[in-house]
């Protein structure tokens, strides 16, 4: 079975783009591939939980929102940096998390890598 780094850095509000990449991710867990999500810089925001959605303020419904339906797609837990351990979106999270140092051997570690 193949593997795949998901790697994810856009923040939870900012376009479609971020909505199209969660997206993705759960249709490569869905037929066979063996899926990590890395989540790191501004995409740290994902962790945040957002309940609310206003059409009228919001183009999108939070990319967040997403990310808590990854335990269904066996993308738990979710991979941050060892250095964010105590970033305020990480410490606040409800998501399974696992801490990581990124470095050549974890990333050489997967098949493929997918930066969005």
């Amino acid at each position: 079975m193949r593997t795949v780094l998901i790697v994810l850095t856009q923040s939870n509000l900012t376009s479609l783009n971020i909505h199209e990449s969660i997206s993705a991710t759960m249709v490569l867990a869905t037929f066979g591939c063996k899926v990590s999500v890395l989540i790191q810089d501004a995409g740290l925001s994902l962790l945040k939980t957002e309940r609310g959605f206003d059409g009228l303020k919001q183009a999108f419904k939070a990319a967040s929102q997403l990310v808590e339906s990854f335990e269904f797609y066996d993308l738990t837990p979710v991979l941050i940096q060892s250095k964010d351990k105590n970033a305020p979106f990480v410490t606040q999270s409800t998501q399974e998390i696992e801490f990581v140092d990124v470095n050549k051997d974890f990333i050489q570690s997967f098949d493929y890598v997918l930066y969005w």
